[in-house]
């Protein structure tokens, strides 16, 4: 038989099997667009902006509606009933972490944010413990940010009001916290060992939030066997982790079981511990991978808070100037801010919820996946399959937040000026797989953009009508365009 009439014929077989396997879920799975063959739905998706393409299939198919990633289902939930609903009133049957082939790749199920199971509530569980109860050291976390508050504003005073782009500076003090934290030293700020990391940090979160990336997740075998910025990512987590290991092989060295230093000292006597367990999760894979995770969350998405909150900040005058006020009229020019001064603030903590709502930083959270097959307003799910739940959809929520495209402070604040706490507040995600660490986050925003804007005055280099505030990309996470400013000494 002529060769060309069996790859037509093969390629024939392959698209009938693809449709029927879809139909046959989607007789289960809630309805949505019609997929094509093996493409799936990603030609009806807008890969630069997922989150927008997302919400205008809503409007169409509803809140609970399915879309195919390729030939893989994946159930997007959109507003806010449908996102609580699964993570926080059916927490437990929502808490699997959907799949992320890049990350597949780079962390094989070790860790916390990309494991599933036992492993993943052990390591969770023993993360927390020991940033609670240990992993602060023998002083406050409080103590070690406003320590780092006050490096920050001693490396911007050697900005001498010039124009610089502040990204290395603002990773450099959320990083430094957990390098605190996890090797118990914090680095200069001009150390190549700690500026390689950083730069590691901004290249991957750049690279996984590009189109690219959205097509790699999607078809995995590009991955394997095509050429592209998925190397740079799988690379630098290589370099990363190679780092962590020498690091660890120093404390191994000079461990001392009575008395931990760190979060690894801490999780190498766990190893210790736990080593004649026949279902071992303390291993250095899981060490590797969980400290990966500790400082990729706990560093870049700060980080970029911080600095898309600037250039908000740069845009709103009028908003800069009325944090400034309070800042004198709460803390005055000489005592550092300390985080008991929020309360007393509620303008700057609007702000900087604000500043959070309006990034809208992980635009379609990090994916579920249901533990087992469940029922979910009428459909039936099975285990496994791959939830997407909407963030922009409650962050943006035109009921909750007149005019959500707007960034105004008035969305945290009462009649009478005073904070106003909403449910709809999910910057970090919610219920069982909520951001580990969203205490120390919400921290250091608060403290480093008080100490920042209690010792200078932000310039912008160009007209603050003229500031553009759309991300460059908006795929895993909202990242903001580049921009320059003054620091100048107050």
């Amino acid at each position: 038989m002529d060769p060309v009439v069996v790859l037509v014929l093969c390629l024939s077989c392959l698209l009938l099997l693809s449709l029927w396997i879809q139909s046959s879920r989607n007789g289960k799975l809630p309805p949505g667009p019609t997929p094509l063959p093996i493409l799936g739905n990603i030609l009806q998706l807008d890969v630069k902006n997922i989150s927008k393409s997302l919400s205008k299939l809503s409007k169409v198919h509803g809140p609970v509606f399915t879309v195919y990633f390729g030939m893989k289902p994946t159930v997007v939930l959109h507003g806010y009933q449908a996102v609580k609903e699964a993570l926080i009133d059916r927490g437990e049957d929502f808490s699997g972490r959907g799949r992320l082939p890049l990350t597949e790749r780079t962390n094989k199920g070790h860790g916390i944010v990309f494991s599933n199971g036992k492993t993943w509530k052990e390591m969770r569980r023993f993360s927390l413990m020991t940033l609670r109860n240990f992993g602060m050291g023998k002083r406050s976390i409080e103590d070690r940010v406003q320590e780092e508050a006050r490096c920050l504003v001693e490396e911007l005073r050697k900005t001498n009001a010039s124009p610089c782009d502040p990204t290395f500076i603002l990773g450099c003090a959320p990083c430094n916290v957990i390098c605190s934290i996890i090797f118990q030293n914090r680095f200069d700020y001009k150390d190549q060992t700690f500026l390689n990391i950083m730069k590691k940090f901004n290249e991957n979160i750049r690279i996984v939030s590009s189109p690219w990336i959205q097509i790699c997740n999607t078809f995995p075998v590009l991955i394997d066997y095509f050429p592209g910025s998925h190397n740079k990512v799988i690379k630098n987590n290589a370099n990363l982790k190679n780092y962590i290991l020498e690091k660890t092989k120093e404390h191994q060295a000079s461990l001392d079981m009575n008395n931990p230093r760190d979060f690894i000292d801490c999780f190498l006597i766990k190893m210790e511990q736990e080593k004649h367990n026949q279902e071992l999760e303390f291993t250095v894979e899981n060490l590797l991978a969980t400290i990966s995770d500790l400082f990729g969350a706990g560093t870049e998405t700060t980080s970029t808070t911080l600095r898309y909150g600037l250039l908000l900040l740069l845009k709103h005058p009028e908003v800069t100037a009325k944090v400034q006020e309070e800042i004198d009229h709460v803390i005055g020019r000489h005592r550092s801010p300390c985080i008991q001064d929020r309360s007393r603030m509620p303008y700057t903590d609007a702000v900087v919820h604000e500043i959070q709502r309006y990034i809208d930083l992980i635009p379609t959270n990090v994916p579920h996946a249901v533990t087992h097959d469940i029922k979910f307003r009428n459909y039936v799910i099975p285990k496994g399959t791959t939830i997407l739940t909407s963030l922009t959809s409650v962050l943006h929520d035109d009921k909750q937040f007149p005019n959500p495209e707007v960034f105004d402070p008035g969305h945290f604040l009462d009649e009478s000026g005073n904070f106003k706490k909403t449910e709809y507040f999910m910057a970090f995600s919610a219920g069982k797989r909520i951001c580990a660490g969203e205490g120390l986050a919400r921290m250091e925003l608060f403290l480093f953009l008080t100490t920042i804007l209690q010792k200078f005055t932000l310039k912008s280099v160009v007209d603050p009508k003229d500031i553009d505030t759309t991300p460059i990309v908006n795929g895993f996470a909202s990242v903001p365009p580049p921009y320059q400013l003054c620091f100048i000494p107050v």
